[in-house]
């Protein structure tokens, strides 16, 4: 895994955040299209030959590889080719964390045709990434860093597509291992819960809090 320290000002980090979201949120755009359109033949074609021609131009100058794990000389983060909250990935939904101060973490968000599996319902898969991603957050909320190491999904219903709610919180802690409950909710309720154990590096393992106690609903 590739850290990288960029010494670049706020304001440069501020510079490209404004020029490359807007740009990831075209090709976003761009995603659902192609997917729900049903316009002449010609159309297709001559887009297919714009969009290649932005992909040409686009490749004259890239890196080589992942986007990687960046942070900015003052440890600002820049996981902007990450596949869940990625700033750069179109692919990504992407995903907006709040940490709230009892340690549970949340997100709403969309998932639009891109993220289809059964008709009109949200992929298994991706249901999973998004959760892996959401308990992730949860385990490290208490600012000790820790990896997946087992997740455990349990789908309750269909998910649909459309506005949906995650969230996540640490309710059990037994050496380097944190355990991470959370949920996909839409209007309704939940649709899928997860457990997931998460391992501490074992140069972090003297620094564990106590368990927080889980919210009350």
């Amino acid at each position: 895994m590739e850290f990288r320290l960029e010494d670049i000002s706020t304001q440069e980090f501020e510079r490209r955040r404004a020029l490359f979201g807007p740009l990831a949120d075209s090709v976003r755009e761009l995603i659902d299209a192609v997917i729900r359109t049903e316009v002449d033949e010609d159309v297709v074609r001559d887009a297919h030959g714009q969009i290649a021609s932005v992909v040409e131009s686009l490749r004259t100058r890239q890196i080589d590889g992942a986007f990687g794990v960046r942070h900015t000389a003052d440890m600002k983060g820049m996981p902007w080719g990450n596949a869940v909250i990625g700033l750069r990935n179109a692919v990504a939904p992407p995903l907006q964390l709040t940490r709230h101060d009892n340690g549970l973490v949340t997100t709403d968000f969309t998932l639009g045709a891109a993220y289809e599996g059964p008709p009109g319902c949200v992929h298994g898969g991706v249901c999973a990434m998004v959760l892996d991603h959401v308990l992730g957050q949860a385990g490290s909320a208490d600012d000790v860093p820790c990896y997946t190491g087992t997740l455990t999904m349990r789908y309750l219903r269909p998910t649909p597509l459309g506005r949906l709610h995650a969230e996540a919180i640490i309710v059990e802690r037994d050496g380097r291992k944190k355990i991470v409950r959370g949920a996909i909710s839409d209007a309704g309720g939940e649709t899928v819960t997860a457990e997931g154990v998460f391992i501490v590096p074992k140069d972090w393992a003297g620094v564990m809090p106590e368990t927080p106690r889980p919210p009350t609903r």
